[in-house]
Order: C-alpha cells, then structure tokens, then sequence
C-alpha cells in the first residue's frame, strides 16, 4: 500500500446524520465525528475496537436523547460555576436561567457551559495526505443572541480532529472579537474505556504534583495539597471526581497521563496550555475521563477573589490555541 493511501478523510451519513470519519490504514484507526452533536468525536475505533465510552447503541438515539459521552467540548467554561453569575475585568455577570440554555449539576449549579450539544457547528475543511487525515470545524458563538447573553465576548471556536501515527490530537483555537480581554476556562471530557481487563484491573499514572482541595459541592476553595495517589494507582475500589494542577511535563512541555489493562493503554497527553487536569472515575462504571482544562473549575470567580491566578485571557482580536492527544497501544 502506498502512502497516499494510508490516511482518508470523508463525509459519509450514519443514521441520517453527516459524519465525518478519518482513517489511518497502518494503525488500523477510525474516528467519527458528529458535527450536529457538538463535533463530537464519538468513535476512535483500533482494530474495531472503540476506545471512546457510549451509552448507547446507534448514533440516532445518542442525537435523540444528548448525554456525555465520547469526545464533549465544554465551553464557555468548563466544570461549575459558584453562582448564576460570573466575574471577568472587573465585572460581574448575570447568567439568565430564562432562556433555558443552562445546565446544572446535582447541587443546581451551572456547569459545562453552553455549546456541548450544539449543531451549530461548519466543517471547513477535510484534509489527508501521506502525513495525516484531519478535518476542521468552525463554531460562531457571536453569531447566536441566547449565548451572548449569558457569556458577553464574541468569539469564533475553531476544532480540528488530526489523525496522525496512531494518534488523535484535537486542536483548539478560540479568536476573540471582542474590545475586552476574553478569559478562557474551556475543556473537554473524554469518556475512555479498555477493552481487555475489567475495570477494577486497570491502573492509571497521574502526571500531577498538586490536588486542589474541593469543597462538598466540587468547588475549589483555593487551597491545594501534594498529590498522594501511588503510581500506579489502581482503580479497585477506587473512586475519582479530582482537580489537579501542577502538571508533570517533558521537554516539550507536555503532560502525559494513561490508564492502563493487561495490554492495552491509553494516553491521554496535555499541551502546555491545558494547565487542568480533571480525573473522573466513578466507582462501578467502565470509564474513565481524564479531562484537559484550560483553568480549574469556577476560575472566573476564583480569579477575581485573589484565589487563583493562573487564568488565561485573550487580548482584543487576539487569538488562543492549544492540542491535547489521545493516543492508543496494545489494541
């Protein structure tokens, strides 16, 4: 097989819905997106084998009956926010229960933002070469009134899905148009599974030096601790609902976290931009999440009480860009 085979990248209609999928033939991939479901990566299949967690059997039902699972982008913010309201240069703002577009947590917070589910998004450009299969999408926030209301910056999100040497990087970039710095707290919430040991067999490394200490509603209080969790740590009896910082990164500045079966092994690897990483592992479900964030959860607030200075913005007309990967083995 020659090169310019290796790598695809097409439109193709799964239960009535435009897919995107892209495929690397050497490392036996697969991965689907549904851009009317949030651009959602719902598939990244090696040797048939889906290394993304669903809770359903058709694409139809999942559109149907939208939940998290897969790939899910959380934007404008990540995690909870403290308050039906929000701080950024000084100001706050009043998010608006009325338009409906909030979603909450147990405790009634809001939580995850307001675009995960959207099919607001374009597919730009499909791309494959002897390199990669990538394709890229396009989200207009600015363009629709019930998000502007709650979350005031006009920004445009650009997501691009490159498939390259086994690997599955996600690019990120947000452009703020607006005449006021924009802060960033985005994140998405990969749903990752094994297929060759039950849960209770797997192990995982956490690429972090720092535990944030939550309250009872999941919300950092502004202290953190030394992370204590062995190396690896089994997940037998074990549960996870974690923020971590601090992360462990090589030259390049990357952080690498994994969960691992009897052969099989997923990374998850930040960019140093992903300053934030959320571990979700629920005792007596097979997934795991290790979630890239931006900012830690209610960072917004946290950063305008003195008690979190890392948050990240973007100038007026500036621009903010970032990967993480996802990267299989022993499938």
């Amino acid at each position: 097989m020659s090169n310019a085979q290796t790598y695809s990248a097409r439109k193709m209609a799964v239960d009535s819905m435009e897919v995107v999928r892209l495929a690397d033939s050497v490392h036996r991939t697969e991965v689907s997106i549904a851009p009317s479901i949030g651009n959602l990566a719902y598939e990244m299949k090696v040797n048939g084998k889906n290394l993304f967690w669903l809770p359903c059997d058709t694409l139809a039902e999942l559109a149907a009956k939208p939940r998290h699972a897969g790939n899910p982008f959380l934007a404008p913010w990540a995690n909870r926010l403290d308050q039906d309201a929000f701080w950024a240069n000084g100001k706050k703002y009043l998010l608006n229960a009325g338009l409906g577009n909030l979603g909450r947590d147990g405790n009634g917070k809001p939580i995850h933002g307001l675009v995960t589910f959207t099919s607001a998004w374009q597919v730009t450009r499909l791309e494959s070469d002897h390199r990669h299969a990538e394709a890229t999408s396009r989200l207009e926030f600015w363009r629709h009134p019930e998000w502007m209301a709650q979350f005031p910056f006009a920004h445009t999100i650009k997501m691009t899905y490159r498939l390259q040497d086994g690997a599955l990087e996600v690019v990120t970039r947000i452009e703020n148009h607006s005449t006021e710095p924009m802060p960033v707290a985005v994140g998405y919430h990969p749903y990752l599974r094994l297929h060759d040991a039950p849960r209770d067999q797997w192990t995982v490394h956490l690429a972090a030096r720092d535990r944030l200490v939550l309250s009872k509603e999941l919300i950092p209080t502004g202290e953190r601790e030394p992370s204590k969790f062995p190396d690896p740590m089994p997940l037998a009896g074990a549960k996870l609902d974690d923020v971590f910082s601090r992360l462990e990164r090589d030259a390049d500045g990357r952080a690498e976290f994994w969960v691992q079966g009897k052969r099989e092994r997923i990374s998850v690897i930040y960019g140093p931009k992903y300053t934030v990483a959320v571990v979700y592992a629920p005792a007596g479900r097979d997934f795991l999440c290790f979630e890239p964030m931006s900012a830690i959860t209610n960072a917004f607030n946290l950063a305008h009480a003195g008690l979190y200075s890392e948050l990240q913005s973007i100038p007026p007309g500036g621009s903010w860009q970032e990967s993480y990967w996802i990267k299989p083995s022993g499938f």
